[in-house]
């Protein structure tokens, strides 16, 4: 009865928060976002009892085996910070009900399937009338933004327009793919790749590798790379992606297909 339970917990789960990866004619993949992505920012679950958590702009919701505590939703709340650790607390509640949600960035392996997660998750829930807290823990991740899933060439550097002359043979590009947090592409003289970490309005590149070819004096590929590397927040419209941190805006990208 257990396992039955389970995966019909699992398929809820993994039914609202599907993405179906797909190519075009050119063989890019993409990402055709469901509207449970564009609502949702964290999810995350846990087992005995099975229950799950989705954390969006909006609202908060948790849904549970748990009798009594099937479905609760709470209205959205801004995350307590921790000063000193990669770890967020939301303090939740509504006119029958409080929850403590806590998420820290540490791997967390699901106890059933053995899927590693990149952030464990603690829930404290309780009814108002009730005096005993709920204390359930299981592991989630962030759904990154879809909307950077795609090939973006750039246009500016450091508040200046770029031009072909000032790389070796084509303007840097970078192809993100947002399903599997990663990225690869051009830096203006060498073949670069690397990884994504994002967050709740964060990102980052990470692990960033290039080829070794000698570049010509006056490519400002490491300028390129070195704006990749400080970036720390984005934004997407009009076709364009730009990437910025508390210094200002680092570059400036346009949309390709």
């Amino acid at each position: 009865m257990k396992k039955i339970l389970l995966i019909l917990l699992i398929s809820i789960f993994m039914i609202g928060c599907k993405t179906v990866t797909s190519k075009d004619s050119s063989g890019t993949a993409s990402v055709i976002s469901t509207e449970e992505d564009l609502k949702y920012y964290f999810k995350g679950t846990g087992n005995e009892p099975f229950w799950g958590i989705k954390i969006g702009n909006e609202e908060i919701v948790f849904t549970s085996l748990i009798p009594g505590k099937e479905k609760i939703i709470f209205p959205a709340v801004d995350a307590i910070r921790a000063m000193d650790a990669n770890v967020k607390m939301y303090q939740a509640s509504n006119e029958t009900t409080s929850a403590t949600i806590t998420i820290q960035q540490l791997d967390c392996q699901d106890s059933m399937s053995g899927v590693i997660s990149p952030y464990s998750v603690k829930v404290e829930i309780r009814n108002n009338s009730e005096l005993e807290t709920k204390k359930l823990s299981g592991c989630g991740k962030y759904i990154t933004d879809y909307r950077l899933h795609d090939i973006w060439v750039l246009e500016e550097l450091n508040g200046y327009k770029v031009f072909a002359t000032d790389f070796q043979k084509e303007m840097p590009r970078i192809e993100i793919n947002s399903s599997e947090n990663r990225f690869s592409g051009y830096g203006g003289c060498n073949a670069i790749s690397g990884s994504i970490f994002y967050e709740k309005d964060l990102l980052r590149f990470s692990k960033v590798l290039s080829t070794l070819m000698a570049c010509p004096s006056g490519n400002k590929e490491s300028e390129f790379t070195k704006a990749l590397q400080s970036t720390t927040t984005y934004s997407i419209g009009n076709n364009q992606l730009i990437l910025s941190n508390p210094s200002g805006k680092l570059a400036v990208f346009k949309k390709v297909d």
